[in-house]
Order: structure tokens, then sequence, then C-alpha cells
């Protein structure tokens, strides 16, 4: 399958920035030669069509910038706390996409279509996940609340460009970790100056909105609503102890100290009756914390002066040790790690899954799968485990082996009929397997997946040709490339 053209962030805040620019300085000549979508009063931030394809088109472009983190453990950690808070919330039907991104600077923020994405370096930033489940709320709140549609419609004129600028925005805050600082400092100082008086008070109004209703749903999930003052403190800290200025955050969502006193006098006087106990969160930003890591060695460097410190959680921090060992190829280390931590606690989902891992550095291939199977077996609504049980049965190389990785990848895109990482794997296992058809199949979903509706229905088109399809096959190709042919005259349309 070709791979998408990537384009380097830069050339994205550059095409956002001077989008922004344009329209802001000069909207009613830039619009002489753009027709732009009106969006006033329709209670939509973008048109049915562009709404409807911005979940995909967010993901799609953050997968092949290399800014979505994909660990299935990481990313179903929070997709998990990001639906626990939805189900209290008033937009408790709709669906939201919770991502998190590979960019240090210290920001979350929510986009059309119920995109709410954090940045890795909020979440190593956090002390607990009170913390971050006060940040998911905020920005779900922002949704609910229907602020983006709010500012679009306050601004006709500007709708489309703001939103670009504000992205653009976002983008370059938190990318300046990547940046020198005079480069930062600029693109930020223009994301800025686009902003008006009364759209900065739109913002402050809309934030103490947020901040109220996102305490409440802490509350009711089981949350300590304290978290989110909780995290303001911490931003504070972080912004003393940087010199360039303060974090991201900051910049997108101004602070003041009545706001902060406001959001922990809300948090005392909300009871939460039935607290929720989450034993993975410190795991999890574990984890994070070596997939962000340039090499190994600095993750190995970070856990043991943690542990030789006393600093934080010791189970975490001997579990992010373990997975930055097995990262190094140094095993026998990276054994005794996970061994300190099975003998506390031997039914642990996540270390029995890092041991399976371990198996599968090792090239231990039958005892891995052994491993996974039996994780499956208890766990196999997962994608946590379903994953890595089929990325160990593909390396096992046997046409059974990827026969049984494609029953496990199609149940799990079943659930998840969006994950391109999904799809792409059960292509491969299809067709290792001796299923071509079916890989033929999946391969058309992906183009479809990516936004290549033309190429999806050639690809369906071609494997029509074929004269070995059975009845069921045929129907079900038939089927979609009817599905696929309508959209296609609707998009005309």
């Amino acid at each position: 399958m070709p791979n998408a053209r990537r384009r380097p962030i830069s050339s994205l805040l550059n095409l956002l920035l001077a989008a922004a620019l344009a329209f802001g300085g000069a909207p009613a000549a830039a619009q002489d030669g753009v027709r732009l979508p009106d969006m006033g009063g329709t209670g939509q931030v973008l048109p049915p069509e562009q709404e409807r394809a911005f979940p995909r088109d967010f993901r799609l472009y953050m997968r092949q910038e290399g800014l979505l983190v994909e660990d299935p453990i990481v990313a179903s950690y929070f997709e998990d706390m990001g639906y626990r808070l939805v189900m209290h919330s008033d937009d408790r039907d709709r669906e939201f996409h919770f991502h998190v991104l590979r960019i240090p600077g210290i920001n979350a923020f929510a986009a059309p279509a119920g995109v709410v994405a954090l940045n890795a370096g909020l979440v190593l930033a956090a002390d607990s996940a009170d913390e971050v489940a006060g940040v998911v709320a905020h920005e779900i709140s922002h949704v609910s609340q229907k602020h983006l549609q709010r500012g679009m419609e306050a601004q006709q004129s500007m709708s489309l460009p703001m939103m670009l600028a504000t992205m653009g925005l976002v983008l370059a805050g938190s990318m300046a970790g990547g940046m020198d600082a005079e480069t930062a400092q600029g693109v930020l100082a223009t994301g800025v100056g686009l902003a008006q008086q009364s759209q900065i008070n739109y913002t402050r109004q809309n934030e103490a909105e947020a901040d109220r209703i996102g305490i409440q749903l802490m509350a009711r999930a089981g949350y300590d609503p304290s978290g989110m003052a909780a995290f303001f403190q911490t931003l504070s800290r972080a912004s003393r102890s940087m010199g360039a200025g303060p974090p991201e955050y900051l910049r997108t969502h101004p602070m003041t100290v009545s706001r902060v006193a406001e959001a922990r006098d809300r948090a005392e006087r909300l009871d939460v009756r039935r607290p929720y106990r989450d034993d993975r969160f410190h795991l999890v930003q574990a984890r994070l914390r070596v997939s962000m890591a340039r090499q190994p060695d600095e993750a190995i460097e970070y856990f043991r002066g943690r542990l030789d410190q006393g600093e934080g959680v010791e189970a975490a921090n001997r579990y992010g040790l373990a997975m930055a060992l097995i990262e190094a190829a140094r095993y026998a280390d990276a054994e005794a790690e996970i061994g300190w931590l099975l003998e506390r606690e031997p039914d642990h989902q996540l270390y029995r899954l890092i041991e399976a891992d371990l198996l599968i550095a090792r090239e231990r291939i039958d005892a891995a799968l052994d491993a996974y199977g039996t994780l499956y077996a208890a766990y196999g609504q997962s994608q946590t485990v379903a994953i890595p049980y089929a990325r160990a049965l593909l390396r096992a190389g046997s046409p059974q082996a990827a026969e049984r990785a494609a029953e496990i990848l199609a149940s799990e895109l079943r659930r998840r009929p969006g994950d391109l990482n999904v799809s792409e794997m059960l292509a491969y296992a299809a067709d290792r397997s001796g299923d071509p058809v079916r890989a033929a199949e999946v391969v058309a979903e992906n183009y479809y997946q990516r936004g290549g509706l033309i190429q999806a229905i050639e690809q369906l088109e071609r494997i029509l040709e074929r004269d070995t399809l059975d009845y069921y096959q045929r129907a079900r190709i038939t089927a979609r490339l009817d599905q696929l042919r309508g959209e296609q005259v609707r998009q005309r349309r």
C-alpha cells in the first residue's frame, strides 16, 4: 500500500499562518478571491460533509506527520478516560475522538467534530490522573457548550481563517520545543496578534464556563474535582522553571488568580459519591515517557534517578525502566525489573503484557504466543491485548498463525472501523494467511478511510473482475461498491 506523501509540520504552520494573515489582515479583500462556507447560525463549525470527514482527516494528518501516539495501551487509556467523562455530559450521545500527540509542549485543545487532543508533554507534566482528567473534562465542555460554534458565529467573516489561525497557534506553540527560541517566539507572537480584544474576552468567558462544567463532570465520573486546580498549580511551577516563558497551555487557556481560586472553591463544594480508583495512570505515563525519549538510555537514566532518589511511584518507575531496558536490548536487566513487578502483582495485565513483550524481544515466539493467548482469553475485548497478540502471531510466520491474527484483527476492526493501523495489519494478515480477496477488500477500505474514495472504488472493481469469487464474496463486494458509488454521486452534487 503506497504511503501518503508527508509534509513537514513547518509547511502546515506556514500555510495556516499565511492564511490567517491574509484573511485576518484584510478580510473583505481576501474573500473576493476565496469562497468561504457560510457558517453563521447553523450550529456547525464546518459544513456537514467536512464535519464528518474532519476526525478522519485530523487523525490521518497527525499519523502521517509522526505526531500521533498509536501505542494501544496509551491510546486506549485516554480514550477510556475521555468517554468516562463524556458519559456524564450533555453530549453523551455524541461521538468524540480522543488523541495523544507526540508533541513535548504542555497543551491540549478541542477541535471540530468532537476531536480532543492532549500533547504528550501535558500528560508527562501532570502529577495524577485527576489533573489530566480536569484538562480532558475542560475540553469536553468546550465541545458540549458549543464554544467553537459561538466563536465562529460571533465573527462570521473571520470564521474559517480564525479557525486556521487558532489551529496554527496551537500547533506552533506545541512544537516550540522543536524550534529555536527566536522562531518559536515569532510564530507565537504572530498568532496572538490575530486575536481581537472582543475575541479574547469571549475566550475568557468560555474558559470560565468550561472550568465550571468540567469540574462537575469530574465529580460525577469519580475523579477528584480538585484535580483541575491542582493542574493549574502544576503549570505555575512549570512556568517558574521555564526561562523562555510559560507553558503553551497558559497561552491558549488564559490563567488568572481568580480562575484558580474559583476552581478550588467549586471543587470543595462537590462530593464524589463513587470515587474512581485509577491504578494505571503512572504506568501509562511511564510508558509514554519512554516512547518520547530520544534514546532508550535517556529514559533509563531518568527512571534510575527516580528510583535512587525515592521519587514518584516505585512500580511505575520500574515499569518504565523495564520498557526502556527492552528497547536497549538489555534483557537480563529488564527481566529483573519485571520480576519485581510480578512478585507484587502477579495478575496485573500490564505487567503480564510487558513480560510477553520481553519474550518477543528475545525471539521466544512460542512462549510469547502462549502468554498473549492466555491474556487474550481473559481480556479479548481489549485492544491493549488484541493488537500485540496479533503482532506476535504475524511474527510467528506461519499461515495458520496469520489466519488467527486476521480473525483477531477483523474483530478489532469491527469495534474500531476507522483505525488505519488495524486495517493495515489485517490486510497483511489476510494476505499471509492465503486470503487475497479479503486482503484486497481491506486495502479498499483503507483507501476509503484515508479519503481516497475513487481509489477504493477502483480497488473493488478490480476485485470483481476475478473469476474465483464465490457467491457470498461477490455479493458482499458489490454491495459495498454500490455504497461507495452512491457517496461519489452525492459528493458530485
